[in-house]
């Protein structure tokens, strides 16, 4: 057995779920989960009406499908990649972007395939983080350095903060933009000057843009690591590599459909262990995802009905609970009265709404735990649950608080 097993951490929802256990709702309303960002709003009409199409179905099943994905599912991506992220020299479908099963997977195994095991160094992880690029870097060898995102930096990564002999070490970092679970959004300022550490140091980007069409602004999308490549005249987006997904962007979690994109020499080397790794996606999802990536009048309905839950639950919660509203993503991610394991037990017997600790979301690191006193709460149920989560709350807030 791969003794690396043995230094990952439990999941936060395993946690959640040890946390939980016997413990009982005072409430007698039915539970609703802010807990788990899995998106419910409805996938699209005519992406469900494409998965009934019988010759589609046949084609899917009666074929092996090419990990390298289809000439016409890249071309999509590129299409979409070059035009949202304003691309000065468009992506090449053949040498620059390959299909995932989601990002999950990708971000996982890119840094399998990256790490030199005889070499191992240093994985920069923002702080909190998503559990995976920590498992990521662990299995692989790499020694995980957390960077801690926290109000006084407005939630990003203070790289002025970062000392040089910890560039020099650094084999591979992880960023999310928008953050999960902060929203903060990384300026072009802030991702170019990563670039230039990467140039500088040799180390590589792997930028989870998971959130990226989830924002409040229509006039201002958040920008992307390619993008801000390039904007340096960086056209070959050396040591920068990024990664989205259909899961939040067009509701469709459970069709494990994303992209890996950028660096040609890393995609070329990452498409060789991916082959050996079994990792391509299934021909039908392949053709949904064609059509989906082509489409954006679904995700700008996407995004709209997210802005409405945010100013409801935002609007509710105010008298009592004050939230910062994220620039982009769907998580709250405020401060508890409580203590945040104390402050989630609480919330389930009084309320019946499951939310996460934010410290099974981040580690100790030096300056504390960032997501200590702290939830993460995704709005992600429909429109009618999360204004009656936000009530309850408002209406149990003192038995709450006081717990």
């Amino acid at each position: 057995m791969n003794p690396r097993l043995e230094s990952l951490f439990p999941y936060p929802f395993q946690r959640l779920g040890q946390l939980l256990a016997g413990v009982e709702s005072h409430s007698n309303k039915a539970p609703i989960a802010w807990s788990l960002g899995e998106p419910k709003h409805a996938a699209p009409d005519f992406l469900v009406q494409l998965m009934q199409d019988e010759t589609i179905l046949r084609r899917g099943f009666g074929a092996y499908p090419p990990t390298k994905g289809t000439p016409e599912l890249r071309q999509a991506i590129a299409s979409f990649v070059n035009q949202r992220f304003n691309l000065s020299t468009g992506l090449d479908p053949e040498t620059q972007i390959l299909p995932a099963n989601g990002t999950r997977e990708a971000l996982f195994a890119l840094a399998q395939a990256l790490v030199d095991p005889t070499d191992p160094g240093l994985c920069l992880l923002p702080n909190p983080f998503y559990q995976i690029y920590e498992g990521a870097a662990l299995l692989a060898g790499n020694q995980p350095h957390y960077i801690n995102c926290e109000a006084k930096n407005e939630y990003l990564p203070d790289l002025d903060g970062i000392a040089s002999k910890i560039w020099q070490q650094c084999r591979l970092i992880y960023i999310c933009s928008p953050g999960n679970p902060t929203g903060a959004v990384m300026p072009k300022s802030q991702l170019k000057q990563l670039i230039e550490l990467a140039q500088q140091y040799d180390f590589v980007i792997a930028a989870d843009e998971c959130y990226s069409e989830i924002y409040r602004d229509e006039s201002s999308p958040p920008p992307g690591l390619l993008e801000a490549a390039s904007e340096l005249g960086l056209d070959d987006y050396k040591n920068c590599i990024a990664f989205n997904s259909l899961s939040k962007r067009s509701n469709l979690p459970g069709v494990r459909s994303g992209y890996v994109v950028g660096d040609a020499n890393i995609i070329e080397k990452f498409l060789l262990y991916r082959t050996y790794h079994g990792s391509a996606m299934p021909l039908h999802h392949q053709i949904l995802s064609t059509a989906a990536w082509q489409d954006e009048d679904h995700v700008v309905t996407n995004r709209q009905r997210y802005r409405e839950k945010f100013d409801q639950v935002c609007n509710i919660l105010e008298p009592v609970w004050p939230q910062q509203m994220p620039e982009a993503g769907f998580f709250l991610w405020p401060e508890t009265p409580l203590s945040d394991t104390d402050f989630t037990i609480s919330l389930i017997r009084h309320t019946n709404v499951k939310v996460l600790p934010g410290s099974y979301l981040s580690r100790d690191a030096t300056g504390g735990n960032p997501g200590a006193n702290r939830v993460r709460m995704a709005l992600v149920a429909n429109f009618d649950e999360c204004i009656e989560a936000a009530n309850r709350i408002v209406q149990s807030w003192q038995a709450i608080s006081e717990a």
